[in-house]
C-alpha cells in the first residue's frame, strides 16, 4: 500500500511510502514502513518465516476503507492489538513517527532503563533508546537498545511488539491508553508476535530473534568480583577467606585492575606477579576465571611495544572518521588516545579472534567479560570534535540523556562498515557479542561465558547481561528486580545485577538484603567499584557470612532445576525468571507486582526490599504453596499476608503441583555435581505433581544438539502414591 503521510515539520518528507505486511507465521506478523526510492539502513537481523494464509493466521489485518487506519485484530477474540491513524504518521529523512492505541493499561518491556515498576506508568512518560555509558538513573537511557514491549489484553491474552530499529529513538506511553513510536533514521519494521500467553509471547519473540544460549553449569554458580583489588595479594586474601567460611563460590572475575596500564590483552606484571599460576591454582579446585576487555586500545605505546594496536592498524579494523579513512580517535581507560575497532567488519573479528586466542595462553580464562562497549569514550565525539552538519545534529533529538547523540562516545558522521556510526552505534556491544563468544568456545573448547554491558535485540543468543553501575542503595536493590524480568522477556534470561551494589559503600544490612536476593538472580555476582569498602559475604564477619553461605547452599541445591529452566529456555525460548503476572494473568492483582518473582513456573523469591524490616507482605496467587523451609502448605489464596523476615532468612515458597529436581550443595558446582539428587514434590489440591531434570556434563559445546544428555520428565499422583518418571535419555540419576 503506498501511503502519503503529513508534513513532519523537520523537513525532508519523503513520499510516497509503502506499507508491506507479512504473514510470517501463525502467530507473527511482520509489518514495515518503507521508502521504494531510496535504500535506507536497515537492522542486520534477518527474521524470516515459513508464510502462512490469511486464513491459517491467528490475526488479521484491517484498513479502513478511507485508508485513514491500518488495524490488528486477534481473530479468535476480536481485540484490536494494533490501531495506528496514518494521516498521523510521519516519515521524513530524519524523523519517523507513528502512533497505536493498546487494548490495555498493562504494558511491560522497553529497555534497557531503569524503570520505577515492571508494569508502565503510562501518563505521558517517555523513555529514550540509544545504547549509553550511564549508570542505572530513572528516564535516561542506559547501555543497550530492546525496543520490544508486551501487553496484557483485558481477558488476560498476551501480545508482544518489537519495532526493529537502531537509530535513535524514543517511545511515549500515554494514557489513551496508546504508544507513540519516534525515530530519527531507518526504516518502520515491526513485528507482532501473539502469544496468547506472556511465556508464548517470548518464545514467539526469541524463535524469531534467536534462543537464549545455554550457559555453562559452572556459571550458575555464584561469582565474585570487584574492580579495586588492585594487587594479587589482596585476591588472594579475598578468597582465602571465602575459603574460611565454606562460602559456596565458583567464579572469579578480573576487572581493569589486573590489566597493565589498563591495557587490553596484558597483565600487571609488578601488582598481580603469579596471576597466571594463581588462575590455574584456581582451576584446579574446581574454580572458573573470568577477564574483562575494553573494546578501546591505546594508539600511543611506544612503536613496535603494543601488538593489539600495530596489528589492528595492518588490518584495518577501526571506526574511521567522516572521511571513512582515518581512525576516530578518542580517550578511555588507556594511556594517551585509543581507537576503536569495528566489530561489524570481518577483518576486526579475524584480529579479534587472534587476540583473544593469544591471551588464552597468557591467562588460561574460561570466560570474557565484555565492558565499555556502547562504545564509551570519555569525550563528545572524537578529536577534533563533530562538525555541525544533520546527520550529528539531527533536527529531532530523541529524549536522551543530554540530548547529543555524541556524548561519551562517538561522532554520529564516524564510519563503519555497516555505514554510519549514526545508524550503528546501538549496534556496537551486539557485534561484539557473536565473535566473543566463538572465540572462547575455539579457546576452550568448552562453553562460551561472555558477558555484554551492551546488547541489541538477540544479544541472548551469545551473550549474558548484568544491569550495570548500579548503587549500593536499598532502591537500586528494589529495582533489580524489574531489570531482571524485564530482560527476561527481552530473550536474555542469563541477567543479574552487581549484589551490594557497585558505586558508593554499601552498609552490612543493605548488603545482607542483597546477597539473599542476588542468591536468587539467574546471573548471581557480587562486584563493586574502585574505592569503595570491601563487600564479599565473607568481610563482615561471622554472622554476615553464616547467612550468606546458608542462602547460597538453598540456591546451589536447587541449580538442577535452575539449568533444566535454561535448557527449557534455550530450546523452546521462554524465560527463566517470571513475574506473578507471567503465570498468574488472569489475576489483576499480579499485574502490578514486582516485588517477589518466580523462577520458572513453581519458586517464588519474595526478598526483603526497604531497611530495617522483619517482615514482608507477599500476594499469593489462587494455587497451593508451600513454605520452602517449613514444607509446610499455606491456607493463603488470591490474597496479601506479611510473612516473619529475620535477618537471616528470605521468605521462598513452592507452588503445589509441581517437581523440583535439587542435588546437595557443595562450595563449587565441580563438587555439587557429583552430589546425591533428590526431588521437592509439591502436591496439587488432587495430589498431582510434575516436573523435569535436564542434564549433561555441564560445559560441553551443543550437547543438546548432539542429543549427549539425560532428560527425565517425573508426575506424581496421590491415587497411585508413587513416582513415575520418564527417561528419555541416557541413564539413571541417583534419587535419595
Amino acid at each position: 500500500m503506498n501511503k502519503r503521510q503529513a508534513l513532519s515539520l523537520f523537513g525532508n518528507d519523503i513520499s510516497p511510502i509503502v506499507l508491506e505486511v507479512e504473514f510470517q507465521t501463525k502467530d507473527r506478523l511482520r509489518f514495515r514502513l518503507y521508502d521504494p526510492n531510496k535504500q535506507r539502513f536497515e537492522v542486520p537481523l534477518k527474521i524470516d518465516g515459513p508464510g502462512v494464509t490469511a486464513e491459517e493466521a491467528n490475526y488479521e489485518v484491517e484498513f479502513s476503507d478511507d485508508s485513514s487506519h491500518f488495524r490488528i485484530k486477534r481473530k479468535s477474540t476480536g481485540t484490536v492489538l494494533w490501531d495506528s491513524p496514518l494521516v498521523d504518521l510521519f516519515f521524513s529523512n530524519q524523523f519517523l513517527e507513528i502512533t497505536t492505541t493498546v487494548p490495555s493499561t498493562s504494558v511491560y518491556g522497553f529497555g534497557e532503563h531503569e524503570h520505577p515498576t515492571f508494569k508502565h506508568n503510562m501518563d505521558f512518560v517517555t523513555y529514550g533508546m540509544y545504547a549509553r555509558d550511564q549508570a542505572p538513573t530513572s528516564f535516561a537511557n542506559l547501555y543497550g537498545v530492546h525496543p520490544f514491549y508486551m501487553c496484557v489484553e483485558p481477558d488476560s491474552n498476551a501480545h508482544g511488539v518489537l519495532l526493529l530499529n537502531s537509530n535513535a529513538q524514543d517511545v511515549t506511553l500515554s494514557p489513551n491508553p496508546s504508544l507513540t513510536f519516534r525515530t530519527i533514521g531507518g526504516i518502520l519494521d515491526f513485528y507482532l508476535f501473539m502469544g496468547p500467553t506472556p511465556e508464548n509471547v517470548v518464545q514467539q519473540y526469541t524463535e524469531a530473534i534467536g534462543r537464549p544460549h545455554m550457559p555453562a553449569y559452572w556459571s550458575l554458580g555464584f561469582q565474585l568480583s570487584r574492580w579495586g583489588y588492585n594487587s594479587l595479594d589482596v585476591l588472594k586474601a579475598t578468597v582465602d577467606r571465602m575459603k574460611h567460611y565454606d562460602i559456596p563460590y565458583d567464579v572469579q572475575h578480573y576487572d581493569i585492575d589486573y590489566m597493565e596500564r589498563r591495557l587490553d590483552f596484558t597483565y600487571d606484571k609488578v601488582n598481580f606477579a603469579g596471576l597466571p599460576e594463581f588462575m590455574k591454582e584456581l582451576k584446579k579446585n574446581g574454580k572458573h576465571n573470568v577477564v574483562i576487555l575494553d573494546p578501546f586500545v591505546t594508539k600511543d605505546e611506544e612503536p613496535g611495544t603494543y601488538r593489539p594496536y600495530e596489528l589492528g592498524q595492518e588490518m584495518g579494523v577501526w571506526v574511521n572518521n567522516s572521511d571513512g579513512v582515518t581512525p576516530a580517535v578518542g580517550q578511555a581507560w588507556p594511556p594517551g588516545y585509543s581507537v576503536f575497532p569495528d566489530f561489524t567488519n570481518p577483518r576486526t573479528v579475524e584480529w579479534w579472534t587472534t587476540l583473544c586466542l593469544e591471551f588464552k595462553d597468557v591467562l588460561d580464562y574460561d570466560g570474557i567479560w565484555i565492558d565499555m562497549n556502547e562504545p564509551s569514550n570519555f569525550m563528545r565525539g572524537q578529536i577534533p570534535g563533530c562538525a555541525d552538519t544533520e546527520i550529528n545534529n539531527p533536527p529531532y533529538t530523541p529524549s536522551i540523556t543530554d540530548r547529543s547523540l555524541a556524548e561519551k562516545t562517538l561522532c554520529p558522521d564516524s564510519k563503519t562498515y555497516l555505514g554510519d556510526h549514526y545508524n550503528t552505534h546501538s549496534l556496537f556491544g551486539w557485534s561484539q557479542t557473536e565473535p566473543t563468544f566463538n572465540v572462547v568456545q575455539q579457546a576452550t573448547g568448552k562453553r562460551a561465558f561472555v558477558l555484554s554491558r551492551s546488547t541489541f535485540v538477540g544479544s541472548g543468543k551469545h551473550g549474558a547481561h548484568w544491569l550495570g553501575d548500579n548503587f549500593s542503595l536499598w532502591k537500586d536493590l528494589r529495582r533489580s528486580i524489574i531489570g531482571i524480568l524485564e530482560f527476561n522477556l527481552f530473550g536474555i534470561p542469563y541477567i543479574g545485577a552487581d549484589i551490594c551494589g557497585f558505586n558508593y559503600n554499601t552498609t552490612y544490612e543493605l548488603c545482607l538484603r542483597w546477597m539473599q536476593l542476588g542468591s536468587f538472580y539467574p546471573f548471581s555476582r557480587n562486584h563493586n567499584s574502585e574505592g569503595n569498602i570491601e563487600q564479599d559475604p565473607a568481610v563482615f564477619g561471622d554472622t554476615f557470612a553464616e547467612i550468606s553461605r546458608d542462602t547460597l547452599r538453598i540456591r546451589y541445591s536447587l541449580l538442577p532445576y535452575l539449568y533444566t529452566l535454561f535448557y527449557e529456555s534455550h530450546v523452546h525460548g521462554g524465560t527463566v525468571a517470571r513475574s506473578l503476572m507471567h503465570e498468574f494473568t488472569s489475576d489483576q492483582e499480579t499485574h502490578g507486582i514486582d516485588t517477589a518473582f518466580l523462577w520458572g513456573p513453581a519458586f517464588m523469591i519474595a526478598p526483603v526490599l526497604e531497611e530495617a524490616t522483619r517482615s514482608v507482605s507477599v500476594y499469593f496467587p489462587e494455587a497451593q504453596w508451600f513454605d520452602y523451609y517449613t514444607v509446610l502448605p499455606s491456607a493463603w489464596k488470591k490474597t496479601y499476608t506479611t510473612v516473619s523476615a529475620p535477618l537471616n532468612k528470605i521468605p521462598l515458597y513452592i507452588r503445589g503441583g509441581y517437581i523440583l529436581p535439587q542435588q546437595a550443595p557443595a562450595t563449587t558446582t565441580t563438587e555439587s555435581r557429583l552430589n546425591p539428587f533428590g526431588l521437592i514434590i509439591a502436591l496439587d489440591e488432587e495430589g498431582q505433581a510434575s516436573g523435569s531434570l535436564f542434564w549433561d556434563d555441564g560445559d560441553s559445546i551443543d550437547t543438546i544438539e548432539k542429543e549427549n544428555y539425560f532428560l527425565a520428565k517425573y508426575t506424581f499422583s496421590n491415587v497411585s502414591g508413587n513416582i513415575q518418571d520418564t527417561y528419555l535419555h541416557g541413564g539413571r540419576c541417583n534419587l535419595v
